[in-house]
């Protein structure tokens, strides 16, 4: 098994989501995050002052897969998250030992 995070633009949430969906992914915690890597931000003047904004709004997706479903899972974000522009985020994939599913104990794929 393998837990995916990825980090996307929020006005590509939806087609991200929508694309999971119809890859059969359908488990996923989403969390609303701040950030930035080389985009580092910009500057926006609001009544005369000038703001630097550093930490820009994402969205952060996390879910654990198993391994036949990851290049599957990395293809749909991918190919909906991309705009081609500085900022679109990154994919990061990790190795899961074990997963319970609380309700009845299920355990490993079982689990997901």
């Amino acid at each position: 098994m393998k837990k995916l995070e990825a980090i996307i633009r929020p006005s590509r949430f939806e087609p991200v989501k929508e694309a999971l969906l119809e890859a059969g992914i359908d488990g996923m915690t989403v969390s609303e995050v701040r950030g930035h890597g080389r985009q580092k931000g910009h500057t926006e003047v609001y009544r005369g002052n000038e703001y630097v904004i550093d930490l820009l709004p994402k969205i952060k997706l996390e879910m654990v897969v198993q391994d036949s479903q990851v290049e599957l899972a990395v293809t749909a974000i991918l190919n909906s998250a991309r705009t081609g522009k500085i900022g679109d985020g990154k994919i990061f994939v990790s190795p899961v030992e074990e997963v319970i599913r609380i309700r009845n104990e299920d355990r490993g794929d079982n689990a997901l």
